[in-house]
């Protein structure tokens, strides 16, 4: 399948499928969620805000009424919210062909989840680490099931430091590098997942994406910076819209030639931006080491065993 299958003419069916998209309600999210849903599939919309998520299915239901949206409570800094949605899902639904695992938070200054994470690692990582254990159940019964998680070309600034995975107290705080160090998780988390998947003998696979440099409100924390009002006009002649931005995770989604363990992002540019295409990441995401460490990491601090 190529990239035209972008094109409104060459978008396949998804009717039959059921589909979860953390953050659904702006940005990538919610692009990802009007494509999923204008092809059949059964949205879960899984957003920290009800009232948000309903205004934004609400747009979408004007322009087509037979859409499939179901818009359901998730705070992926509170492990309570998350064990709480993943019941709430498995009492609904008996199947889920896609986990999207897109949410997430850019640069904030320091501070920490309910359960005392990095508010960058805990909502980018562990949050989506331990969604996904929880629905792992639900996710091994359905056959040819995806994982999709959304990385960030800012992987390649990240560092692993077990020693200070949190930056515990605001030691060593840098906004920059702790997400470079929550997106570099989410590869390391990407990759293990496949080779769990293959070890178990679990018919789905975990693929990761990442959309270049484009327009989210994930940049409403570098906007307070005082460098933005210099930087930020040279900064928009460069971004892409949040509809390209989302055409990677939407292909790794549901193209029919993507394989587990893929990383897709723009083919652009240094992949700031363009159509989506197979890329590669630093060779840190890979270190097999460092993805098992933060894997028994992940299952302490969350309590979610796989």
């Amino acid at each position: 399948m190529s990239n035209t299958i972008f094109t409104s003419n060459n978008l396949p069916d998804l009717s039959g499928k059921t589909i979860i998209v953390t953050g659904g309600n702006s940005g990538l999210g919610a692009e990802s969620v009007k494509v999923f849903a204008e092809q059949g599939a059964q949205i879960v919309m899984a957003v920290r805000s009800i009232e948000k998520g309903e205004e934004v299915k609400s747009t979408f239901l004007k322009v087509c009424d037979d859409l499939a949206i179901d818009v359901m409570q998730l705070d992926l800094t509170n492990l309570q919210s998350i064990k709480s949605f993943a019941q709430q899902f498995k009492a609904k639904y008996t199947k889920l062909d896609i986990l999207l695992n897109n949410a997430g938070i850019m640069i904030p200054p320091y501070q920490t989840t309910t359960d005392g994470f990095e508010s960058q690692m805990g909502t980018n990582h562990m949050g989506h680490f331990a969604l996904t254990g929880l629905l792992m159940d639900v996710l091994s019964k359905t056959p040819g099931a995806r994982v999709v998680n959304v990385s960030s070309i800012a992987h390649k600034m990240g560092k692993m430091d077990f020693n200070n995975l949190m930056y515990e107290g605001g030691k060593n705080y840098n906004a920059t590098k702790a997400y470079g160090r929550s997106k570099l998780a989410n590869l390391l988390f990407t990759f293990e997942l496949q080779r769990y998947f293959e070890k178990n003998k679990i018919q789905a696979i975990s693929v990761a994406a990442h959309p270049g440099v484009s327009q989210t409100n994930l940049f409403k924390f570098a906007a307070d910076a005082w460098y933005a009002k210099f930087l930020l006009p040279v900064f928009k002649l460069m971004i892409q819209s949040s509809r390209m931005g989302a055409m990677p995770q939407i292909y790794a989604s549901i193209a029919d030639n993507v394989k587990g363990g893929e990383y897709y992002g723009p083919g652009g540019l240094r992949e700031m931006w363009g159509y989506p295409t197979l890329v590669k990441a630093k060779d840190e995401a890979y270190n097999i080491n460092d993805a098992r460490q933060l894997w028994e990491v992940s299952e302490k601090l969350t309590s979610v065993k796989y």
